[in-house]
């Protein structure tokens, strides 16, 4: 299975979307063992503390009836560095696939075969929440939503824009040409004026 593509990570608390490259080597968590995450995932698709697991599944169960092959992880202190939670979901990506979601107290990180880099990114900035429940909730419905569609936006504006335009001109036209036939009306009955007077 070739690794996914789309990588991207955003701190929980950031008033901004924050990005970095792709990483060269994976470097997960030290205090991680893969193989354990890999094979929670597997299982259930969540890999988390106990207390956090039942409400994860049904997440997790709830996204992929809507066609999202989401697995989420939850670590439950942060890591040196807050690439590791992208690196790991890289990691743990490559073997179960799909879209994975990695979650700290203080920062996500996630990847996907499927989702592009600019979903993944707007859906890590706007998923919050009072656990990680509801922030992967969040993040499973803000990917497959769809943002405003500012070209469509953008196009009909033009066009309304356009047509006003026309509309004016059009207005405009028909107009200009009703003073030059009340001048060449008034103009013959001036000169039958002038020839009744001097009669």
């Amino acid at each position: 299975m070739s690794a996914p593509t789309h990588l991207v990570f955003t701190p929980l608390h950031a008033s901004g979307p924050l990005h970095a490259a792709l990483p060269l080597h994976a470097a997960v968590p030290s205090d991680v063992d893969v193989d354990d995450v890999v094979a929670d995932v597997a299982q259930n698709g969540v890999s988390a503390p106990a207390a956090d697991v039942p409400a994860l599944v049904n997440v997790v169960a709830d996204a992929r009836e809507r066609g999202i092959d989401l697995s989420v992880i939850v670590l439950d202190a942060n890591p040196s560095r807050d690439t590791d939670l992208r690196d790991l979901a890289t990691t743990v990506g490559e073997s179960e696939g799909g879209t994975i979601l990695v979650m700290s107290p203080d920062w996500m990180g996630s990847s996907s075969d499927s989702i592009s880099r600019v979903q993944l990114e707007t859906a890590q900035d706007r998923s919050f929440g009072d656990s990680s429940a509801a922030i992967a909730d969040r993040f499973s419905h803000e990917i497959v939503q769809p943002g405003p569609p500012w070209a469509l936006y953008t196009v009909l504006l033009v066009a309304i824009v356009a047509i006003a335009a026309a509309i004016t001109f059009a207005v405009k036209w028909r107009r200009s040409p009703e003073p030059a036939v009340a001048e060449q009306v008034s103009e013959p009955s001036e000169l039958a004026v002038g020839h009744a007077g001097s009669a």
